[in-house]
């Protein structure tokens, strides 16, 4: 039997579908009734598939404007970018990729059981992502025990972010009983020293969300008008005719209005099968409170995740250009869900901080692109998933946790310098574990240094 070949089956429809009917399922087992259980596995897909649509139109839109922007910039890069789709494309022709569901699954439950986890992992759709870093790790080792030890660790983190979010995203987007596991979050545990740098600084301690803009500079604030100008700029950036400009703006003001609307959905599907989840576990479970894995977009609610995304194209676009020894030109991937992500999480939203902590991190990720561009090269040679152009490599300018998977390639390939590195790496990831189990929602923090009319550190707010 091809159990490669029925796994791709299953997840051939898409996350949309793979999902929804996992969240179905749970909401069957956790009590809910029929017909609530279906709305919010529908909804569940209608929020994947408009988000999902939302973002296609967002990178059809401003890709060609960065690509004209490169273009006047004479940017000459020979490494492609493939961006996720191709990254997962070539990760699911692998043929040990299927074995990484058992992995994820036999982690969960044994972390579930020893009471070190109290997420549930629904998200079945990114064990690819486990598995492209046992692929990574392979082929520097040439070990398939190093590769599934590396995905099995990855699982393990990739839980512990599931722990340390839920209160944050509870707080940021009202939905209980839910998080993200998604690995691109891993970012934010590089970006934390950083962020509590700017603990010392005043005005990053000052709101900076959405909301707080709104009573500051009025319209300047609302999606749609900070799209329209982003949009512009970029436009005029790439040089565009005015008309060709203002479609720009138009575009991207719109599908910036649209996320909110689309993830309202979210709102409707995990809302009430968070609070069934919560109520069927907590009669089960004594002492236990049990969330619910779930993809990124879930997060596609907050403003400041897309103006701050939307924002560093350019910034990535002047660092291709700029970077000595940088390969690779954004393109595909030239929308960076890392920064965003990490960034939204870990700031609980504050805009200014987010895009300050995007343009100091986003070379590590072309610099990761470049460095890569080898394994992903062989991967898409040796699968024939995508064709490689003539005396190309292809890769991916906004690769996730590419601190972390550099860095288990290198150690298990007996590199003593990286194996420490990774230590240090997983002891910061713990560091900032146990902050945010102490204090879980930075944008209260926040909230209330502004209310006591203070610019004290959030160090001292916390005492």
């Amino acid at each position: 039997m091809d159990w490669n070949a029925i796994v791709q089956a299953i997840l051939s429809p898409g996350p949309q579908v793979v999902v929804s009917a996992l969240i179905m399922i749970l909401g069957f087992a956790f009590g809910m009734k029929a017909s609530r259980a279906i709305l919010s596995g529908l909804y569940l897909g209608v929020g994947f598939v408009g988000m999902t649509m939302a973002i296609n139109a967002l990178v059809a839109a401003v890709s060609p404007a960065a690509k004209a922007l490169a273009v006047h910039t004479g940017i000459n890069l020979p490494t492609v970018d493939f961006g996720w789709t191709g990254a997962a494309a070539i990760t699911w022709a692998w043929p040990l990729a299927f074995a990484f569901f058992a992995v994820e699954i036999g982690v969960n439950v044994i972390m579930l059981l020893t009471k070190t986890t109290d997420t549930i992992n629904a998200d079945m759709w990114n064990v690819w992502g486990i598995a492209l870093t046992a692929y990574t790790v392979f082929s520097f080792t040439s070990s398939y025990l190093w590769a599934f030890v590396a995905g099995a660790i990855q699982v393990v983190i990739m839980l512990k972010l599931g722990d340390m979010w839920r209160d944050e995203i509870h707080d940021l987007l009202g939905y209980p009983g839910v998080t993200t596991t998604h690995i691109e979050a891993f970012t934010a545990v590089i970006m934390w020293p950083v962020n509590r740098l700017m603990d010392f600084i005043p005005v990053f301690n000052m709101q900076w969300d959405a909301k707080t803009l709104k009573k500051r500079i009025g319209i300047l604030s609302e999606p749609v008008v900070m799209g329209f100008i982003i949009g512009l700029i970029l436009a005029l950036a790439g040089r565009y005719s005015v008309g060709n400009a203002l479609n720009l703006a138009v575009t991207t003001g719109a599908i910036m209005a649209i996320f909110p609307v689309m993830a309202k959905f979210f709102m409707d599907s995990l809302t009430p099968f968070g609070t069934t989840m919560s109520d069927f576990m907590k009669k089960r479970f004594k002492n236990r409170d049990f969330v619910i894995g779930l993809d990124w977009p879930i997060l596609g609610q907050s403003t400041e995740l897309w103006v701050t995304m939307v924002i560093l194209i350019p910034v990535s676009i002047l660092y291709a250009a700029v970077l000595p020894g940088n390969t690779i030109l954004p393109f595909a991937g030239v929308i960076n869900y890392c920064l965003g992500v990490g960034g939204l999480l870990l700031t609980g939203g504050n805009l200014l901080r987010m895009v300050v902590l995007g343009v100091i991190y986003e070379p590590v990720f072309l610099y990761a692109g470049t460095y890569f561009s080898n394994v992903f090269t062989e991967l898409a040679k040796s699968t024939k998933a995508i064709k490689v152009p003539a005396g190309s490599q292809v890769s991916w300018s906004s690769m996730e946790a590419p601190d972390l998977r550099y860095l288990m390639a290198k150690g298990f390939q007996g590199n003593w310098l990286q194996i420490v590195l990774l230590i240090a790496l997983l002891a910061l990831f713990w560091v900032v574990y146990r902050s945010f189990k102490k204090n879980p929602i930075p944008a209260k923090r926040y909230r209330k240094t502004v209310a006591k009319g203070t610019k004290t550190s959030s160090a001292k707010a916390e005492a």
